[in-house]
């Protein structure tokens, strides 16, 4: 069996993806820090966000909101095990922090964000706040 390495010049995935984020091209090790792929869709009344995050948890996933600021943070440990028989040839999976922060602006409130996990795919919806209708209010004049 053959394999193109990784960081060869026929990793077409590599290619692509340093060409699409110039600012992954400085090398994310496979080991420390590297960002999940995220999709965001905005609505009338929400932003739906949803994060591919495989091999995480759900009890290592925190999500936070500060001014405006959604947060998601994940963290992939490697396993520690002994090989009894054989070697690892190759490992391409990535072990570290995963880490995301979006400006959704101060229409959101934290209590509302309704968040799910399932299939290593961490799904948000936050609501937009409601902006109070203007009252119409006559003023008599004395």
């Amino acid at each position: 069996m053959s394999l193109v390495p990784r960081g060869s010049l026929f990793d077409l995935d590599n290619i692509f993806d340093q060409w699409m984020s110039p600012s992954r091209a400085g090398g994310e090790g496979k080991e420390g820090f590297f960002s999940p792929r995220i999709d965001i869709r905005e609505t009338d009344d929400s932003y739906e966000i949803s994060a591919e995050v495989p091999g995480v948890n759900k009890e290592d996933i925190s999500v936070t909101l500060e001014n405006g600021v959604l947060t998601l943070e994940a963290e992939v440990r490697q396993e520690d095990k002994e090989e009894k028989e054989g070697r690892v040839i190759r490992q391409e999976r990535r072990y570290g922090k995963y880490m995301r922060s979006f400006n959704l602006g101060s229409d959101i409130s934290e209590e509302d964000i309704d968040a799910s996990f399932k299939d290593g795919v961490l799904k948000l919806t936050a609501p937009k706040r409601k902006e109070p209708e203007p009252r119409q209010h006559r003023i008599e004049i004395h």
